[in-house]
């Protein structure tokens, strides 16, 4: 899926979270992040911290890949 948006990344966050069976509760115990940083990251907040985003996605089995458009 291409993401164009902070909304979108989170959206696709919560949706493998979800397919997963996984709580936020559950994630914040196994990574250490706070619920509260994981519910702003998958509702979009544009201010997420872009190392942890990506290690969050990383922990949900999404590889996060930047191509160059129209290649």
């Amino acid at each position: 899926m291409v993401t164009n948006d902070s909304k979108d990344f989170g959206k696709e966050l919560k949706k493998r979270r979800k397919e997963l069976g996984y709580t936020q509760a559950y994630i914040s115990e196994f990574t250490g992040f706070s619920v509260s940083f994981i519910s702003d990251l998958e509702n979009g907040k544009p201010t997420a911290e872009i190392g942890k985003a990506i290690k969050y996605a990383n922990l949900l089995g999404l590889d996060v890949k930047l191509d160059v458009r129209g290649q």
